[in-house]
């Protein structure tokens, strides 16, 4: 139903969305503010007593705090369509579904102090600016990383996503097929896209998000025989991490966080950005258009560019802040974790984006609608 549901949101992207003014002042705080977000993106100390940027927040504000975890954008579009949200730390793949669907605000950014010390790289980005205003504040960012088993690669590491998409004998004799994963949402047809950007450029694909008839046929075509490789198709980070842990995953597409948590466990995990590129996600934490707590939700979205909480996510999920301050002088991220997250590397990652008929590298594309449809046709070995 989710995904039906998505799809549907998908089709209003044609249609331009009539928006209230966005609030001039803030309220009294209402007591509360209800955020959709990806795992390990709001953090009370639960896991970790050392990362925890919700307590302090709930002190100082009188808002409490309430998350739902979502696991793929769909998931978070259809539970900002069914409302009772004030927030979302959405991706490029679900922001503007929910500007074009009228599902989220404008931001007024002269009520949020640190708006100004936001990556300049971030500030006006295309997945939440339409027509010079804003719909959410930047959060997050980082590339969907190659997870891999170093006991089963040993003295050869893997350096290109072939090793999910081809069958074959992996460094420890025995073959891939059963031992990798794969996303389960349909943006992954753009990592397929990506791949043979680099491996058939006959096929003249010049972006992952646009795609026109032939390509995209071909990235189902490369998708359909990856089915045969696949044990399971991910969207819970932590099912992903005990897969690596107790189910024999070799390797998989996946994202820092995982590796990190594994790593911190000691288990023989390490992460690649291979070499036909990576696509990614710069996650922007966007107001409901209907928030029932918008002074609590505007207090938020000012904490959550805080310099020391921007460093503090950064650590946790192996991400990029989107304050390059938090680079600098936090505990937990260290003076060389932005180097290692690839802060760096902004200009080489292929970011998540809604797929559009209209698209800009040629006359006509797969609109994300199809990419829906045909993604559960793949799971389902069709």
């Amino acid at each position: 139903m989710r995904r039906v549901v998505a799809a549907t949101t998908a089709l209003v992207l044609a249609a331009g969305p009539a928006f209230a003014e966005p609030l001039q002042e803030l309220g009294e705080a209402e007591g509360e503010v209800d955020i959709v977000a990806w795992p390990g993106y709001i953090e009370r100390g639960e896991s970790d007593a050392a990362y925890d940027w919700v307590t302090a927040f709930e002190k100082e504000t009188g808002c409490k705090v309430n998350v739902k975890t979502a696991g793929t954008s769909d998931e978070m579009v259809a539970l900002m369509n069914e409302g009772g949200f004030d927030l979302v730390t959405a991706s490029g793949d679900a922001s503007l579904r929910l500007i074009a669907g009228g599902r989220v605000q404008e931001i007024n950014t002269a009520l949020i102090p640190s708006w100004d010390s936001l990556d300049d790289r971030l500030k006006d980005a295309p997945w939440h600016t339409v027509e010079g205003k804003h719909y959410g504040v930047p959060y997050q960012w980082g590339p969907n990383v190659l997870a891999y088993n170093t006991d089963v690669f040993k003295d050869s590491p893997p350096d290109s996503w072939n090793v999910v998409f081809e069958e074959q004998d992996l460094p420890d004799g025995k073959t891939n097929k059963g031992r990798v994963q794969a996303f389960d949402g349909p943006i992954y047809i753009a990592d397929a896209a990506l791949y043979l950007m680099s491996t058939k450029p006959e096929l003249g694909i010049k972006d992952p998000y646009e795609l026109n008839e032939d390509q995209y046929k071909a990235a189902l075509e490369l998708l359909r025989e990856q089915r045969k490789l696949v044990n399971r198709y991910w969207h819970d980070a932590f099912v992903q991490i005990d897969d690596f842990t107790n189910e024999g995953v070799a390797a998989s597409s996946s994202w820092p966080f995982q590796v990190n948590l594994l790593k911190s466990e000691n288990q023989p995990i390490e992460s690649v950005i291979p070499k036909e590129g990576a696509t990614g996600w710069a996650d922007t934490t966007m107001m409901h258009s209907g928030a029932a707590h918008p002074t609590c939700a505007y207090k938020w979205l000012e904490h959550s560019i805080d310099k020391k909480v921007q460093g503090d996510v950064a650590a946790w999920f192996g991400a990029n802040p989107s304050v390059p301050a938090a680079c600098e002088g936090n505990e937990l991220l260290g003076d060389k974790g932005c180097e290692t997250n690839g802060f760096g590397k902004f200009d080489e990652i292929h970011f998540w984006r809604t797929p559009r008929a209209e698209c800009d590298s040629q006359e006509s594309c797969v609109p994300y609608y199809r990419w829906v449809s045909d993604y559960i046709a793949v799971l389902g070995g069709r």
